[in-house]
Formats: C-alpha cells, structure tokens, sequence
C-alpha cells in the first residue's frame, strides 16, 4: 500500500521547477514510478551482439498482437525499446530516428549509439526545468553496434544514462536482473541471450506468459543490421524452456 505523503511535502509536487525542502523533485520520482509500473523490458550485450526483449502486454484478445510495438529501430545499426508511457517514448524515437536520418544526409556517415542517447537525454533533462512541462514518464534501452562494438544503455526520465552490459527496466525489473545477475555471462551468444530473457520473462508473468505478447530484436556485429527475431524462434525456445523443467522419467 502506498504511504501517504509527508504534510511537509505538499505542494513541492505541483511544479517540475521547485525542490521539496530535502531537495528533491516530486514530479522526477513520480515518473520513475510510472516507469516501474510499464511491461517488462530487458537489453542485453552479447559476444556476436546486442539483444533487446520487450513484453507488449497484449491483454485483450480483440488486439492484433503485431499491431503493438515496443522495440524500434532507429537506425540500421541501432533499436530501442522502452517502458512507462509509450507514447512519450514514440515521440523520443520519432526525434531519434530524424537525427540518425540528418547524420547520414549531411555526414554520408551512420550516427553513433552515444550521440543518439544523449540527445534524448538532452530533452529529457530540459523538461525537467522547464515551466509549465512535465518530465517524460519512460525509461529507454538504446542498443547498438558502433565499429564492430556492442553497446547498451539505460536513460531515465530525469535524463540520466548509463551503459550497461545487461539491464531491465518496466515492471519486472528487480526479478529480471536477479536472474541477470546470477546468470548472465558477456560471453553468451544472442541465441543464448534470447533464452535467458525469456526465462526472466516467463518468472516474471507466470501463467500470463504467452510468445505473442514478446517482441524481440537483435543488431549482429559482423553484418550491423537490425533484426526482428521470429515467433517460430521465440516458440521453439519456449517449448525447450517448458521441457528443461519437466523431471525426468525414471
């Protein structure tokens, strides 16, 4: 149950531009808090790439499952997935895939992860001192190969990044980097990786667990191309995980 907020703090959260007296922004956390609360996304470096997993929560059955998108190529070499408000995340990657599309105009060049991430970061950062905005409430896995080179990073909606080897964001994050954690390795190969996210995934939702609510897709570092991975893979994968738990017949 959510605790009631401090007397002292009210009123500190009508505004993003005005610090609580102990020096926080009640606006900043309560969009980390939306974050928390989207599907489950996980990135995650791999020897021969990156790999990103994404939960699409199709909960009802009337919804095309395809029509539903949460990982999205930016560039040919870079894609990105997110959690909170989608719809705050398509207008980062909308900006995101004009500023990749501006690089190769003027530069005849493809952009680099790290400038992609730190101009979304830039306007996030903005938006957190700026009248009359709000922050955006979404969490957003970068991932990319720059000269031959996996990377992978985390921003928040404060306009914070890291880069990460493996991460998790959304609502099954603590779960999901338990796992990673315990059982992530940088030498484990895509195919690897997709069966360890679909492992964490299928702790995180249970019976919930359905192929057609992932999305998934990957970067090679040999040939830099944007990759959907396909249903058939994800359910051959599926069926493997569902036989490893089975005991063994005497």
């Amino acid at each position: 149950m959510q605790q009631p907020m401090p007397h002292q703090l009210m009123g500190y959260d009508r505004a993003i531009t005005m610090f609580s007296p102990d020096g926080r922004l009640l606006q900043v956390e309560y969009a980390k808090k939306t974050v928390r609360q989207g599907s489950t996304a996980i990135g995650m470096v791999c020897s021969d790439g990156v790999l990103l997993v994404a939960d699409k929560r199709v909960v009802d059955s009337l919804i095309v499952p395809e029509s539903v998108e949460k990982i999205w190529q930016i560039d040919e070499h870079i894609g990105a997935s997110a959690s909170g408000i989608l719809s705050d995340a398509r207008v980062l990657i909308d900006r995101a895939q004009l500023r990749a599309q501006q690089n190769r105009v003027t530069y005849d060049s493809e952009i680099d992860t790290l400038t992609i991430v730190k101009d979304i970061c830039d306007l996030k950062q903005i938006c957190t001192q700026s009248g009359g905005l709000r922050p955006f409430g979404v969490s957003v896995l970068v991932a990319g190969i720059d000269d031959h080179t996996p990377r992978l990073f985390e921003t928040d909606p404060i306009g914070i990044f890291f880069q990460y080897r493996a991460t998790a964001i959304g609502e099954g994050e603590i779960e999901v980097e338990e796992i990673l954690h315990s059982e992530y390795k940088p030498d484990l190969t895509i195919d690897e990786g997709l069966r360890l996210s679909l492992k964490a995934l299928k702790k995180v939702l249970g019976e919930n667990f359905n192929v057609e609510r992932v999305d998934a897709a990957y970067i090679g570092i040999t040939e830099k191309k944007f990759r959907r991975v396909a249903k058939s893979r994800m359910e051959k994968m599926s069926s493997e995980l569902k036989d490893e738990k089975k005991p063994a017949k005497k």
